[in-house]
């Protein structure tokens, strides 16, 4: 992930059309959080908390976890704003890093298509997790007509469910869920989520 790109963008990125993404993917995300009062969560590649820092009353505690420092800092203030005692913002990469903590739920929300090294970050979240812990993944869907080099062009369902059945998640679930006009990169696109077992 190229954290100065995303450095660059913070204070841009809190836009209308961020704003009705992260609404859609929240609620989303919401519906897998049933019977989760007594859960840490784990939002990595938090970006400016537009996704979870709504979701800092389904759970016990809220951890906003980016590489960039400028959109750490943007979730800080929101969280300050918010006057939310159960969420903190962290800087931190885990694709170098090791969280001195262990979380219930991971949320990685448009993160994989920044990430390489799919497997090998997939792994990393999964030592990041308690036993029979969740990871929520929301990225778009394959999507041919996206051909840029710095990004992966979406995902196969079949595919992901693979890669993480083959470093030891279980009863992997994904669906589609929201289509939309010019989402990725221009292009009409859908987004997904699935849903892996440690």
């Amino acid at each position: 992930m190229t954290e100065n790109l995303f450095d660059n963008i913070a204070k841009k990125y809190d836009s209308e059309k961020q704003i009705h993404l992260a609404k859609k993917i929240q609620d989303k995300v919401k519906s897998k959080l049933q019977e989760t009062s007594d859960k840490v969560l784990l939002d990595y590649g938090s970006g400016t908390g537009l996704v979870s820092l709504d979701l800092a009353d389904s759970v016990k505690e809220l951890y906003l976890v980016d590489a960039s420092k400028e959109m750490t800092e943007i979730t800080s203030q929101k969280i300050k704003q918010k006057e939310l005692r159960n969420a903190k913002a962290l800087e931190a990469n885990l694709l170098t890093t090791e969280l001195p903590f262990k979380a219930d739920i991971i949320l990685i929300s448009l993160v994989l298509l920044h990430v390489p090294e799919t497997q090998n970050f997939l792994a990393k979240l999964k030592n990041q997790l308690n036993a029979d812990g969740k990871l929520l993944i929301v990225d778009f869907d394959l999507n041919e007509k996206i051909t840029d080099k710095r990004v992966h062009n979406g995902f196969e369902k079949n595919y992901l469910k693979e890669v993480l059945e083959g470093i030891g998640f279980t009863d992997v679930l994904s669906e589609t869920f929201y289509e939309g006009e010019k989402l990725f990169m221009n292009q009409d696109a859908s987004l997904c989520l699935t849903v892996a077992r440690n």
